[in-house]
């Protein structure tokens, strides 16, 4: 139920919620988080106090983003602010191994524990007590950070416990997908305590997040049942890796990144996420991504390789930290050109160029949308032509009357 909170209902109603747990940061008492359908989703048990309510409606992702142009950044139509773009890898070869996509994230994670910058990161990493899932943790260490590498393509709330992080005198970097990122960075509009707290967010490219079941169909593949995995990874362990069940005696079995993504971790994809354009995290500090290898045709090939990160430095202090990062020696990158962007991420392009077909869409059929904000919906649906919007813009009514 939400009846206790108008901005969660709107969320639900509207299948708007991305799952990032700051309404349950927010008002504890009257939200928590549990999981439906295979998603994270707020329950809402007692009216949220009107304070709380206020800051849920002003933050929440699911009702909108606001991309604002740091000092100094470029405002891109298609890629967001930009201050510095380069591909890179971490220096460290066993945390270029583990991570999905060279590295480069842990390793300013890395930079920013052990020169002292943060205490502790707050991100994202499997749970100890459900492979298939995800927990939030806290890594105070190298050790930390080399345990969390890794993508995890399962639903997570790092917002959820936040208030206690924001109410202590720690300083801590923050590692979240771009809506997670969205949310707190709307949050510090209102509260001091978050620049206070949060020296620096990082976020890393989002295709989307697939339900748990996606996960359950992974493993079925592979042989197993769900409830008998004792480990799995969804990547790494190379570039990109594959995902690698592990049984109860033992064995191991994996299966390739395109296979598991291409053919059915993606088609579990949560409704809220194939309507964002903002799955290259604008209101991140720096961002991570694959930088793909392209065949002749330009699209990406997936063959295993030494992995390399795309890092876009949004902000100055993210700008900052990654020359620090460099300089330390554990980030070596190479300078890279926007354009190139494009070829190697064809689905964040078109999400960001059809954005505005299927939310006009949805909206003809009465379905509440976001409000996307600095995104230049309109200039980046120009670059893909009438004639491609239209069939994008037929197609979310195809799919939403199906779904009815």
């Amino acid at each position: 139920m939400s009846a206790g909170s108008a901005a969660i209902a709107t969320a639900l109603k509207g299948d708007l919620c991305a799952g990032c747990g700051l309404c349950a940061a927010l008002a504890p008492e009257a939200v928590r988080m549990t999981r439906r359908d295979g998603w994270l989703r707020p329950e809402v048990s007692a009216p949220v106090p009107a304070a709380a309510e206020a800051e849920i409606a002003a933050a929440c992702p699911a009702l909108g983003i606001e991309q604002t142009v740091p000092e100094g950044a470029q405002d891109h139509t298609l890629w967001g602010p930009i201050i510095g773009l380069r591909a890179g890898h971490a220096v460290d070869p066993a945390l270029r191994r583990q991570a999905s996509s060279g590295g480069g994230l842990s390793a300013l994670l890395v930079h920013l524990l052990e020169t002292g910058a943060v205490d502790f990161v707050l991100q994202t990493g499997a749970d100890p007590a459900d492979p298939l899932g995800n927990a939030t943790r806290i890594s105070r260490d190298v050790a930390g950070v080399f345990e969390a590498a890794g993508s995890r393509y399962a639903p997570s709330a790092p917002l959820e416990g936040i208030e206690p992080l924001l109410a202590g005198e720690a300083r801590f970097a923050f590692v979240g997908k771009p809506c997670d990122v969205a949310a707190l960075r709307a949050l510090g509009r209102r509260d001091p305590r978050v620049a206070a707290r949060v020296p620096a967010m990082i976020s890393f490219f989002c295709a989307g997040v697939p339900s748990r079941r996606g996960a359950e169909r992974v493993v079925e593949a592979l042989g197993f049942r769900p409830d008998e995995v004792t480990a799995f990874r969804y990547r790494g362990d190379g570039w990109p890796g594959q995902a690698k069940a592990t049984g109860p005696g033992g064995e191991s079995r994996g299966m390739s990144y395109a296979d598991s993504w291409g053919r059915i971790l993606s088609g579990h994809v949560q409704f809220r996420c194939k309507i964002c354009p903002d799955g290259t995290g604008g209101a991140a500090d720096v961002v991570c991504a694959d930088a793909w290898e392209t065949d002749e045709k330009g699209y990406p090939l997936f063959e295993e390789s030494d992995g390399t990160s795309l890092i876009l430095s949004r902000s100055q202090v993210g700008e900052a930290l990654v020359r620090a990062a460099e300089a330390a020696g554990r980030l070596e990158t190479r300078p890279f050109r926007a354009e190139a962007i494009g070829p190697m991420q064809p689905g964040q392009l078109g999400r960001r160029r059809f954005a505005l077909a299927r939310m006009t869409a949805l909206r003809l059929l009465g379905r509440p949308v976001p409000r996307f904000r600095g995104f230049h919906l309109a200039a980046a649906a120009r670059q893909a032509g009438l004639l491609r919007n239209l069939r994008e813009a037929l197609g979310a009514i195809r799919r939403a009357l199906r779904a009815r």
